[in-house]
């Protein structure tokens, strides 16, 4: 059974440990002139209820697409199965994407009905890997840990849209909010 007191606390040191990385790393997405003034990025409050236990419903023939990315490009990827869920009593389905059938990760990226107001307009990810398979085989699916592209940060990145197949009619509150710089 899992502790929620324990896995909130591990979800806000996770986020304050992001809010450093980005204000202090090199590699931060955020651009050197931004950094004096970045405190920490906005986030919903944890939600237990947006964190789903799921079977992965691996398609039979990993069908190939192209997704285009916000420079022009198009990046080959593989659909390589769906996830299937209920939110506020509404059937929900995302698909989930590897670049090589030999990746173990899994891409998860969406949009919302939050997308353009409350959250990133382009949509968010969900990277999923062996730390989210449970014992039995299943994913653990958490919109808690949805994240903004790097291109929600600064012009000097490229992210893949979400393709429209991935677009929810309803609202995904957790993980990260629109980006502001204060």
């Amino acid at each position: 059974m899992m502790n929620i007191k324990r896995w909130a606390r591990s979800l806000e040191q996770d986020r304050k440990n992001k809010d450093r990385f980005f204000k202090e790393h090199g590699q931060s997405p955020i651009p050197q002139r931004d950094r004096k003034r970045f405190r920490n990025l906005d986030y919903y409050p944890p939600d237990i209820n947006l964190r789903f236990i799921l079977p992965l419903y691996e398609h039979e023939k990993k069908k190939r697409i192209q997704i285009e990315d916000t420079g022009g490009n198009l990046r080959d990827m593989l659909r390589w199965g769906e996830f299937r869920f209920t939110v506020n009593g509404v059937d929900c389905i995302l698909q989930a994407y590897k670049s090589d059938p030999y990746e173990e990760r899994l891409f998860v990226p969406f949009k919302d009905a939050t997308c353009g107001k409350e959250t990133y307009g382009a949509g968010r990810y969900i990277d999923l890997d062996e730390g989210h398979l449970t014992r039995d085989g299943k994913w653990m699916l958490d919109f808690n840990l949805a994240y903004n592209p790097w291109c929600a940060y600064s012009m000097d990145y490229v992210c893949p849209y979400v393709p429209p197949e991935n677009w929810l009619k309803v609202p995904i509150r957790a993980g990260e909010k629109n980006y502001h710089l204060e």
